[in-house]
């Protein structure tokens, strides 16, 4: 669940990266540091503890922002959660953003379960089908599921399309009953 404390954080966040015409490589960057962020216990307690000094933070900030050269706006904006007190909420404050990144470029995820792995031309050529559906640029992620018959299963927001063998089987059925 995103908060709307994190909400106003990946607003603020989406309308710099949006002006300085950033948006890809401040969505990287920040997935990236948030990756960082979650698979070290060092550096999410040199953040969150309040034994250590508001400068240390800061100098901590910098360092691995040079390191692994993050944009100039995800390196302030991390300064900014520092001065907070917000970097516990840094996942969520992440996941917000790209939600609204997205919105605001018009994106919308897909998630497409299907029986086998499906060749890149099947994946070039549902993504069309599904952009062409929603209005919208589709980001889709591709799953396996061998308990599908065959046929696809494909979830975009709230809205499913079943595609899938058994699901067709399961209208036939219906409809041979209703008769």
């Amino acid at each position: 669940m995103i908060g709307a404390v994190s909400s106003r954080y990946a607003a603020a966040l989406a309308d710099v990266a949006l002006e300085q015409k950033s948006a890809d490589r401040v969505k990287n960057d920040l997935a990236a540091f948030t990756e960082a962020y979650a698979s070290s216990a060092d550096l999410r307690n040199s953040l969150e503890s309040p034994s250590v000094g508001r400068e240390a933070k800061l100098q901590v900030v910098q360092k691995i922002a040079a390191r692994m050269d993050l944009a100039p706006a995800v390196r302030n904006f991390l300064c900014v959660l520092v001065d907070n007190r917000r970097t516990e909420m840094l996942r969520e404050i992440q996941q917000a953003f790209h939600v609204e990144l997205n919105a605001r470029l018009g994106i919308a995820e897909a998630d497409v379960t299907s029986s086998r792995e499906l060749s890149a031309e099947e994946r070039k050529r549902l993504t069309a089908s599904l952009e062409k559906r929603t209005g919208k640029k589709i980001e889709a992620r591709f799953h396996e599921d061998e308990s599908l018959v065959g046929g696809a299963i494909v979830r975009v927001g709230s809205t499913v399309y079943d595609g899938s063998v058994r699901e067709q089987l399961t209208r036939l059925r219906e409809q041979l009953e209703a008769e």
